[in-house]
């Protein structure tokens, strides 16, 4: 069952190693504070493990090389700075997940000599990569009821010793589902958890809280390019109604750590639209994610096997984000799971570029009004649900709405009107 406190939560993916010069626990922990001034729920940490050195990728290595699942990186720091920083955490009132590999280990992980037959071998006894592209990583065989057991009892280690949270799981689906739900329920055991899996499958939901929007963000980007339209978004959103259940989390986003080092920044993807289409992340229905410099419009790529600095400047867009997560914190509607409210597309007379939708729970209404395009537009929206009396989240302007209201936007202008 998913845990109740994440009901109102955002995510903020947590990059170690490019989060401050230090590059380590000490750095990021002074920025604890900040997060929670953010309105920030819950940190993942990206990786903290030590990087394998055989076969390594760029200079640092992949964080997604793991080389031991029960130490910390050194060049992070000990497992002390690392449970002052969830000890920190939790005393502000956030909490903390790990990020966990478990399709694959390092090729220097002791795993390798002492137990080979947790790994994919070959007829000659070779063990093998997942794939031709990864090749600083070994293939972990589930089907040895050794690896289900030492995955299982690494995964219980940090729940059991350091008090985190949950996990967000790299590439889950290429694990099976019975395992995740096994792992599940014996990490539960020690305390409930919060569980996200990087993985589009519905089934997977078997054992994970919450899963990635892939869709949604490919769908933004073609929108952006004008390979699609805001009919598309419409598909989209009939996509999750029937593919997922209400009590499934979707991760909405921007950007996050691979989409970053492979695609670009946001700005890169959606150009003038990224902040728009940031702030949409909220109002769908999902649990948004806030990626390491977002805040700070940071419009540099961070490569997953080298050591950058994010200028932080002076976090240009950080009362943006603090306004968005008030917003989610304050307003069941925007729960998220069966804990929020219904959704509901505005009709428009110009469909292909304005998107009004509405977020209701009781007496609780936001209605979020998006011009998805970088053209000036002109449109009438339509529906009783518009009715009311409201205050603009971002200015705290008052505004009286009719069931038909003419409005005029400039090109990716947002309103977000909350009902007073």
């Amino acid at each position: 069952m998913t845990p109740e406190w994440t009901k109102a939560s955002n995510v903020y993916e947590v990059n170690i190693r490019q989060y401050t010069p230090q590059g380590n626990f000490a750095g990021f922990r002074q920025q604890l504070p900040r997060l929670k001034e953010m309105g920030v729920d819950i940190l993942w940490l990206m990786p903290i493990f030590p990087i394998g050195e055989r076969n390594r990728k760029g200079t640092l290595g992949s964080p997604y090389s793991i080389k031991d699942y029960k130490e910390v990186n050194p060049d992070f720091g000990t497992k002390d700075d690392l449970s002052i920083i969830i000890k920190e955490s939790h005393r502000l009132g956030m909490h903390v997940i790990l990020d966990w590999v478990a399709n694959h280990t390092a090729w220097d992980n002791p795993w390798i000599t002492t137990n080979p037959d947790r790994y994919y071998r070959d007829e000659n006894g070779n063990i093998l990569a997942p794939n031709d592209d990864w090749t600083d990583v070994a293939h972990l065989n589930y089907n040895n009821p050794d690896t289900v057991a030492a995955m299982i009892d690494a995964l219980q280690y940090w729940v059991e010793k350091f008090d985190i949270d949950g996990y967000r799981c790299d590439m889950a689906g290429l694990v099976p589902t019975w395992f995740w739900e096994k792992a599940r329920k014996e990490v539960d055991k020690i305390k409930p958890c919060f569980w996200l899996a990087e993985w589009e499958d519905p089934a997977i939901h078997a054992a994970f809280d919450a899963t990635y929007s892939w869709e949604l963000h490919n769908v933004l980007k073609k929108i952006v390019s004008k390979e699609k339209n805001v009919y598309d978004l419409d598909h989209n959103r009939s996509y999750e109604l029937y593919k997922f259940q209400p009590e499934n989390y979707r991760l909405t986003f921007t950007t996050n750590h691979d989409e970053s080092a492979w695609n670009g920044t946001e700005y890169d993807r959606f150009g003038d639209g990224a902040v728009t289409l940031a702030a949409l992340t909220y109002i769908l229905p999902g649990i948004p994610l806030i990626y390491s410099g977002q805040e700070s419009a940071f419009k540099s790529t961070q490569p997953l096997f080298e050591k950058i600095d994010i200028d932080w400047k002076n976090y240009p867009l950080a009362k943006f984000y603090t306004t968005l997560n008030a917003l989610k914190h304050d307003h069941p509607a925007l729960w998220n799971g069966t804990f929020g409210g219904s959704f509901s597309k505005i009709m428009t007379t110009n469909n292909w570029k304005a998107y009004v939708v509405a977020r209701v729970k009781g007496k609780d209404k936001v209605i979020g009004f998006f011009n998805i395009s970088d053209e000036p537009i002109d449109f009438y929206a339509e529906s009783e649900l518009l009715s009311g009396s409201y205050t603009d989240i971002m200015d705290g302007t008052k505004h009286n709405l009719t069931a038909r209201e003419h409005i005029n936007m400039k090109p990716w202008e947002y309103k977000i009107f909350v009902a007073k």
